[in-house]
C-alpha cells in the first residue's frame, strides 16, 4: 500500500472539517475521515478521494480525477480520487470534503462489526461461560 507523504498527511489534516461528529483514523495504512462510521474522504499514498454522488463523481473526472482503486481493476463505489495537485488548492479541496461530509452524513450510520460467530449465535470467548462455571 502506498504512504503518504507527512506533507500530504498535515494538508489533510487541516482540510478535515471540524465537526464533533467528524474523526479520522487509518485506513489502508493511510488517513481517513469518517461521520457516523461511513469514511467520507482520505488519503492513499499522495492521492485524496472523496465520497460523493455519481453526478459529483462526474464533476471531479472532468477535472482530471479518476476512480478510487485500493487494488487495480477493484474501484470502491462512490468514491473518486481528486486530480493531483490538491494540496495547492486548498480551496477547491475543502469544497469538495465538505460535499463528501455532506454526503455520507445523510447514509445511515454504521454500526459496530458483528462477528461470524455472533452471527450465527455461537458463543465467543468473550461472552462464553467457562466450563468450570457452567458445570457448579
Amino acid at each position: 500500500m502506498p504512504k503518504p507523504s507527512e506533507e500530504a498527511k498535515a494538508s489533510f489534516q487541516k482540510l478535515v472539517p471540524l465537526d464533533p461528529a467528524v474523526s479520522t483514523r487509518p485506513m489502508f495504512g493511510n488517513l481517513s475521515a469518517f461521520v457516523n462510521g461511513n469514511m467520507f474522504c482520505g488519503l492513499f499514498g499522495e492521492d485524496l478521494f472523496v465520497r460523493v454522488s455519481d453526478e459529483d463523481q462526474a464533476k471531479v473526472r472532468k477535472q482530471g480525477g479518476k476512480a478510487f482503486e485500493p487494488m487495480p481493476g477493484r474501484a470502491m463505489t462512490g468514491y473518486v480520487v481528486l486530480p493531483a495537485g490538491w494540496q495547492k488548492k486548498p480551496d477547491a479541496v475543502r469544497t469538495w470534503i465538505v460535499t463528501a461530509l455532506s454526503w455520507s452524513r445523510a447514509l445511515p450510520p454504521k454500526g459496530a462489526k458483528v462477528t461470524k460467530a455472533a452471527k450465527a449465535g455461537k458463543p465467543t470467548g468473550k461472552t462464553a461461560p467457562k466450563k468450570a462455571a457452567a458445570r457448579r
